[in-house]
């Protein structure tokens, strides 16, 4: 690529984000869709364009899967590596396909034409193995397909012209209730809250006791009433919807099938707090659905439910800008999606402050999760205390799941909190269950005899996953799956995440490999303990909990791959050190290493 072509290409995509330096992220996945990739020539086009330092853009380039500043090719082939992927054989077709079309995992072939790697979870457990192709999902992947795929691309068939049975994804919707279950009406909740006026709708949502549906639970209510209390006129509202969890897609479907209610659960929020701009951030493995979401906001514009004076309401000035993220999973951090959103590397702010009062831009925003702003229009149309009576006391409402692993139905079930991990497991037809990951890769695994726990936030809660693994699962596998993909998302901000998480993948290969010991074992906690205490942010503090929990409660998986359980280091380190001592005249216990720890090893 030329100068002046790159300089046209940036020129065009920066006139497209109105020259606005916080939308970077977007240039430069306008620009990329392309020229294929960013070349050094447009990241400095961008860069002279926007009027912003070269390395920042560099630096955004740099930090997002997604964002490729080496060539590609015309088609870029990402399998989703997520263990349920992995579970239905993502491996063995990722290599038929790479053996068929000539190419080298993780390399470009050598005509430009095709590279094919893996990517983190696709948000499409439901129907996998699922892969990417140039960031359109194909599902239900099996050797007839990967035939098929290999053939259009040798053949060098643009991706419209693809069978769209390919690019076909289900919502799969096994189970309703109170959110999936009757139709509402665009605007029948945003009417009603209207009726009620400002104070007494955020009184229902005290009533409901709502809490964040995004995993941490905070209470929805207490959060907008701090935003709209903070000082500052220009307030924000943010939707979630980078649901990069491993075994989550709940809010896929929410997005896809109900985004009149998630569109409007931000207009309610939008009403409650007094806020005038609002932004919907999709990751970008859901950039599949940009245009459909783009439909449904213009169609909202149309009838009145977004821009100025909405519903006639005098002041009630509100609209949605859909951002894109590109592969990042620290972007589902609250504080690093506003950086995102800013233009930035996503990388987790020190808190406080809080973004109630200094989020997008230094300004009061309400940042919520798909399904908590979907679950405010239910409070509007009935009420806080008719919410309130579903659950529990201390988690109100329904709860979706994301159902994924060895079962015969898996999909989206909707449960009123409380509901027991056994009965999910006989809904979603589970037999010989030996363990279940609650909550995704971050969160925490149940063994069998724990199956009569509930699903609840003073129990076990979850931001949705719900994946099962039978008896034929080898779950320090599961567990090195889990360790890799945090190694591999850490942002790298913070020294105890990034080499901690980096030190774990290498101790559980080691262990895959057979050359594992007993005071692998060991040091393996050891990590554990020190990214808990020491991570910057949430995704390096919960790194370890897919470790920890096998440990304990599958130990003899992770003691089949050692070499031999009854190891001792032949090395003594304090013997070794005798002489410094006599040296340096210590013989303090500061001097010697700490018996107990010694034995340990």
């Amino acid at each position: 690529m030329g100068r002046l072509d790159a300089s046209q290409l940036a020129a065009q995509a920066c006139t497209r984000n109105g020259g606005d330096a916080t939308r970077l992220l977007q240039v430069l996945i306008d620009v990329q869709e392309k020229a294929g990739w960013l070349s050094a020539e447009l990241i400095s086009a961008v860069a002279a364009e926007l009027g912003v330092p070269r390395v920042r853009v560099e630096g955004v380039a740099g930090f997002y899967s997604f964002l490729y500043t080496e060539p590609v090719g015309n088609y870029r082939v990402l399998f989703s590596d997520n263990i349920t992927d992995r579970m239905l054989g993502a491996p063995e077709l990722m290599d038929a396909l790479c053996g068929k079309l000539w190419v080298e995992r993780g390399k470009l072939s050598e005509d430009g034409l095709v590279s094919v790697d893996t990517t983190s979870c696709t948000g499409m457990c439901d129907q996998g193995p699922a892969l990417l192709v140039n960031g359109r999902p194909l599902t239900r992947v099996d050797h007839r397909r990967v035939n098929q795929i290999a053939e259009l691309i040798r053949r060098k068939e643009p991706l419209y012209a693809w069978p769209s049975e390919l690019f076909r994804v289900d919502d799969n919707i096994r189970r309703r209730d109170a959110l999936l279950g009757p139709d509402q009406r665009p605007g029948e909740a945003l009417r009603a809250a209207l009726t009620r006026g400002r104070e007494d709708w955020l009184a229902q949502m005290r009533l409901s006791n709502l809490r964040g549906r995004g995993g941490a639970g905070f209470t929805t209510a207490v959060k907008w009433q701090a935003c709209r209390d903070a000082a500052g006129a220009d307030k924000v509202v943010v939707c979630n919807a980078d649901e990069g969890e491993p075994g989550t897609f709940k809010d896929r479907v929410l997005l896809s099938s109900f985004a009149d209610q998630v569109f409007e659960g931000m207009t309610l929020a939008a009403w409650a707090v007094g806020a005038q701009r609002g932004f919907l951030y999709l990751r970008g493995e859901y950039r599949y659905l940009l245009d459909h979401l783009q439909h449904v906001l213009a169609r909202r514009r149309s009838a009145g439910l977004l821009g100025n004076a909405i519903l006639g309401e005098t002041g009630f000035d509100f609209d949605i800008d859909i951002h894109l993220g590109a592969g990042a999973y620290v972007c589902g951090e609250e504080t690093a999606l506003l950086e995102s959103l800013e233009g930035k590397r996503g990388t987790p702010r020190i808190r406080p402050p809080f973004p109630v009062t200094h989020g997008y831009l230094g300004r009061p925003t309400v940042v919520n999760n798909v399904e908590t702003l979907a679950k405010t229009t239910l409070i509007a149309l009935h009420g806080g205390e008719a919410f309130a009576a579903t659950g529990t006391a201390q988690s109100t409402g329904t709860k979706l799941l994301s159902i994924s692993g060895d079962c015969a139905y898996p999909g989206i079930y909707e449960y009123p909190f409380g509901v027991s991990i056994e009965h999910v497991l006989e809904d979603c037809g589970a037999s010989d269950v030996q363990a279940v990951q609650v909550g995704g890769a971050s969160g925490m695994t149940l063994a069998s005899y724990e199956f009569h726990r509930r699903i609840a936030f003073e129990d076990v809660p979850t931001a949705g996953a719900f994946m099962i693994f039978d008896s034929s699962r080898d779950m320090f596998e599961v567990a090195r799956n889990f360790v890799h993909f945090f190694a591999h998302e850490s942002c790298g901000f913070c020294t105890p995440c990034r080499v901690g998480t980096s030190l774990l993948d290498n101790y559980m290969n080691k262990l895959a490999s057979g050359y594992g010991a007993k005071m692998d074992l060991a040091d393996i906690e050891w990590i554990n303990r020190l990214l808990r205490q020491s991570s910057h942010c949430g995704l390096g503090s919960s790194a370890p909990n897919a470790v920890v929990d096998a440990l304990v409660k599958f130990r003899p998986a992770f003691e089949r791959h050692l070499r031999n359980l009854d190891f001792e280091p032949a090395f003594d380190l304090n013997a070794a050190l005798a002489g410094a001592r006599t040296a340096a005249g210590r013989d303090d216990p500061g001097a010697f290493l700490d018996r107990e720890q010694e034995t340990t090893r």
